[in-house]
């Protein structure tokens, strides 16, 4: 016949140890769930507006604004093929401008344009009539979701 020896208690000095850990993997476990599930909070599945901003077929020097009826503003710059991206724009109606880059002139010392960038791109800048709000005229819509809006600029 087999004898089996009584099992010792555990000392109870390691009892508040024990209740600690495992309150502290509830609430792990809970933390993890509150996170999963609904839309994760990445440029995908945010509100995007972009486009291309063009004069005639040149692309144009700035940064493309977005104002909204109560003053706040969304920009964009304008990259070197006249696209730009905002993430997140404000939804309703908009007046829209373009703040002017850096002037597009060989530098005074002698040296070369650069050899990337809006002035190699062959950029141009803005007229002054698209470089406030209250004078360019452009106005767009937005709304929510993936939207594209290339502004209609005329050279006059």
């Amino acid at each position: 016949m087999t004898s089996y020896a009584p099992t010792r208690p555990r000392p109870a000095r390691f009892a508040p140890l024990r209740l600690a850990f495992g309150s502290l993997a509830l609430f792990a476990g809970l933390a993890l769930l509150a996170g999963c599930g609904g839309k994760k909070n990445t440029e995908e599945n945010k509100n995007r507006l972009s486009g291309k901003v063009l004069l005639g077929d040149k692309p144009v020097n700035g940064t493309l604004v977005f104002v909204a009826a109560d003053g706040k503003e969304a920009s964009a710059p304008i990259g070197p093929d006249g696209t730009y991206a905002v993430v997140d724009p404000p939804i309703g109606s908009l007046k829209v401008y373009i703040r002017p880059g850096q002037a597009l002139v060989a530098p005074k010392t002698g040296g070369e344009m650069p050899k990337d960038g809006p002035a190699a791109s062959g950029a141009v800048q803005p007229p002054a009539k698209y470089q406030a709000a209250t004078t360019s005229g452009l106005t767009y819509d937005s709304k929510a979701g993936q939207q594209t809006y290339d502004p209609p600029l005329a050279a006059k």
